[in-house]
Order: structure tokens, then C-alpha cells, then sequence
């Protein structure tokens, strides 16, 4: 296996060090590779999510407008494009039109996590159900919530490692279900997070160490309790194909936006990653539905990019960004991770375009720019894809890829999606925290 430090490049590895941000080029990217040869199938988590609409609708108030259908908006943000274009180079990032994926109003639980979360534990009340002659295999999924099913499932307990986000959709769903629910956490977890989840009554068990101890600890912990179903954020497909059902949820919104995706037309598409799950599963939805014409790209804190590490480093041995001499500690929280996903790592080194970093100051500044330009307020870890199209456009490594896959003509036709992960639940006295530090 090569060294990670030698297989970064001494340019590469010396801004990673520093925490300077960077643009980074997968090597291995192959535009045209579309992963469907990969053992993973999009499609029936969209048809779970399609059999099981009218349980949730019945489960949760807040999706019965939508018919139990997990969806957030696409929405237009030309006056933050304006703002973010007219820094630095001009004309740098104008070309093509701006969109927000506005997951941080995703009804429920406010984050991209929902997605994967909700699926994995439909999954679990489905096959448990299934089991225990419950449920017929064609029957009506809305009896899950009936009282016998529910008393049923009350013997299980759903259990997760999170930073916060997944953990409170795993506890909602959880709780709408029946389920017990326990997360775990790093005991310098944002404080706010933890009492957000406890005054749901999720049960929070705190441990010393990062996210990947919190992880586990969690894990070690369902091994011992067969009652226990552990969400593993590093390695579940269920997780990952859950978040794989957005791409079509896309797909049709930018039809309905009149934004073809073709040749002539491509897609990017700029995803916050932190342990690489939720990035990972839209990533390969989008590129089984759109093939050469999607282009994706990870943004990760200066301080913990180890989608990017480990990517790089070309090997399916674990590779932590410790190992290149960073602390993992951001501001970013939700994307506070050392350790990439070993499952979603190796397709994404097909898959991804390449990965750039953000500072914890651009953070807090591009998020305050997003609301005093749109009004839309965010928390730093999702306004970390805010400078993509600027990365693709305005630097001389983005004008490269334009130019090596043959986009530059094209590119004022270009679409430009930026995946806000979570945020609209933060407290209003964090807010205004996060305000002051973008205003500095």
C-alpha cells in the first residue's frame, strides 16, 4: 500500500497541514463510470419509501400535505451566486444557475439524515413485523402503527453513533414506531445537540473520545443485546441506499424547474460530507440516474477531510486524517469525522470528482452570506458546499477539470446544486452565535 503522505503529493499534503482550503482532483475519476455494476439498488428503497407513505403520514402530522412523501425544496439563490461571484476573480463562478437542496427543512427532523434513517428503521419494523407473522408481505404498511405492532416493537431498541443530526432522526422514527432509542455520542458533542435530543426523550449516552469511539462503543454495545439494532452511519446499506432515493427526488425537481441534464447541460453537485454516508448514497444515485453528465464533489473541513484522505491514499485499509497530521477538530461538528466510511470510501474513489476544504471562518461567513442574501439560515457544517461552483470555476484546478472533460463550452448551460445537509432546528441563541462569528 502506498504511504497516504506520499500518495497526496507534497503540494497537496503541506495545504492539508496548514488547514489552507484546497481543491482536489480524484486521479481515479472516471466521468462515464456510473456504478451500475455495483451490488446496490436505489430503486427499492424507493419503492419502500413509496409502500410505507401512508404509515408515515399517519405517523408524523407534519408529512400528511405531502402524503407521507420525505421531500424538501429545490430552491433558486441567484442573489447569493451574485455575492459569492463578485469575490475574488470576476465572473468567477457566474456561469450556469444556482440552486440550494434545502435538506435542513426536510419535514421532521431537518437534516439530509432523515433520509437514511428513516429508511433503515422502516426497513427493521418491516422485516421484524414480517417475522413475527405481523405483517403480510403484500399488506398494508400503515398497520406497523397499530398498537400490537407497536407493543411488539417496543422489545427492540434502535441504537446509532451520531454527532446529532441521525441520531435525532433515528430517535423520531424510532419513537413514531415504537422503538426504544439510544444514541451515542462524543462527550464534546455540541451541548445544545445532546439536550435537543433529550428533551425528545432519546436516550443519549456519552462517551470520552471523537465520533468514531462514540461509533464503537455503540456498536460493541448492540453486539452483546441481540434486542438491539445498532445504525451503523459507517457501514449500513440500508443507510446508504436511503440516501441514494433523493437523486430521483432531484432529478424530478430540476425538471420541473426546466433544467434539462445532458451533454449540453451538465450538473454539479456539491455535498458537505463528513463521515461519507449521506454524500456517498446521493452521489450514487445521481450518477446511476445520470451517468457522464452529473459531476459530484465532497466539501470537508480544513481540519477533518478524510473522504479526501482516504481516497486518495488508494487503499481500502483504513486511513485517518490523524495519520497526516490533523486534529479533527471544526467548528463543523457534523462533519467532525477522522475515519471516511470503509463502505462507501471505495465507490466513491470511482465516483467523485474530487473533494475541496473549507475553514472554519469561510464557514460561519458563507452561512451569514446565505441568510443576509437569501434569508435563509443554515448551521456552518451545511454551508460548507457554498463555495463549490466558486471552486470549479474561479480556480485554476477547477477550470482544468472543465477543460480535461471537455465542459468549458457547455458550461454556461451548467446547473449547480449545493446540498444543504441540516440547520433549521438550531436554537436561536446558537444563532445568533453563528452570526457574530460570520460577521467578524
Amino acid at each position: 500500500m502506498m504511504d497516504p503522505q506520499e500518495a497526496l503529493g507534497p503540494e497537496t499534503l503541506q495545504a492539508l497541514r496548514g488547514k489552507r482550503a484546497l481543491l482536489w482532483l480524484s486521479p481515479a475519476h472516471d466521468p462515464t463510470d456510473d456504478g451500475r455494476d455495483l451490488p446496490y439498488d436505489p430503486s427499492a428503497a424507493q419503492a419502500r419509501f413509496e409502500r410505507c407513505a401512508a404509515l408515515l403520514a399517519r405517523l408524523f402530522p407534519e408529512l400528511e400535505a405531502a402524503g407521507g412523501r420525505l421531500s424538501s425544496p429545490l430552491s433558486p439563490i441567484p442573489r447569493l451566486r451574485q455575492a459569492l461571484s463578485s469575490v475574488g476573480e470576476p465572473g468567477a463562478g457566474s456561469e450556469g444557475a444556482w440552486f440550494l437542496k434545502r435538506d435542513d427543512i426536510l419535514p421532521v427532523a431537518g437534516s439530509v439524515k432523515a433520509r437514511g434513517g428513516f429508511h433503515e428503521a422502516l426497513a427493521l419494523a418491516e422485516r421484524l413485523a414480517l417475522e413475527a407473522g405481523l405483517l403480510d408481505a403484500d399488506g398494508d404498511r400503515a398497520r406497523l402503527a397499530d398498537p400490537p405492532v407497536r407493543r411488539f416493537l417496543g422489545r427492540h431498541t434502535l441504537s446509532v453513533g451520531s454527532t446529532g443530526n441521525l441520531g435525532l432522526a433515528i430517535g423520531l422514527i424510532g419513537a413514531g414506531l415504537g422503538f426504544r432509542a439510544a444514541v451515542h455520542m462524543s462527550s464534546d458533542a455540541k451541548a445544545w445537540k445532546k439536550d435537543r435530543l433529550r428533551n425528545r426523550s432519546i436516550a443519549v449516552v456519552e462517551h470520552d473520545g471523537d465520533y468514531a469511539a462514540a461509533v464503537a462503543s455503540g456498536r460493541a454495545a448492540a453486539l452483546d443485546d441481540p434486542s438491539i439494532h445498532f445504525v451503523d452511519d459507517e457501514r449500513s446499506e440500508a443507510l446508504f441506499l436511503g440516501y441514494a432515493a433523493a437523486a430521483r427526488e432531484l432529478l424530478d425537481q430540476l425538471r420541473a424547474a426546466r433544467r434539462p441534464v445532458d451533454a449540453a447541460h451538465p450538473l454539479f453537485v456539491y455535498l458537505p460530507c463528513g463521515v461519507g454516508g449521506a454524500p456517498g448514497g446521493i452521489t450514487y444515485g445521481l450518477k446511476r440516474l445520470l451517468g457522464p453528465h452529473v459531476h459530484c464533489f465532497f466539501a470537508e473541513p480544513a481540519a477533518s477531510p478524510c473522504m479526501l484522505v482516504q481516497v486518495a491514499a488508494g487503499t481500502r485499509a483504513p486511513v485517518s486524517v490523524h495519520d497526516i497530521g490533523l486534529d479533527n477538530r471544526t467548528e463543523a461538528d457534523g462533519l467532525a469525522v477522522g475515519l471516511a466510511s470503509p463502505l462507501v470510501a471505495p465507490i466513491m474513489s470511482r465516483l467523485l470528482a474530487g473533494v475541496f476544504t473549507v475553514d472554519d471562518d469561510t464557514l460561519f461567513r458563507d452561512a451569514l452570506a446565505l441568510e443576509q442574501a437569501e434569508g435563509i439560515f443554515i448551521e456552518p457544517s451545511a454551508a460548507a458546499g457554498l463555495r463549490g461552483p466558486r471552486w470549479l470555476l474561479g480556480s485554476p484546478r477547477g477550470r482544468r477539470y472543465l477543460q480535461r472533460h471537455d465542459l468549458t463550452p457547455v458550461i454556461a448551460g451548467a446547473t449547480h446544486v449545493i446540498w444543504s445537509t441540516g440547520g433549521a432546528l438550531v436554537p436561536e441563541d446558537i444563532r445568533a452565535l453563528f452570526r457574530a462569528r460570520g460577521a467578524r
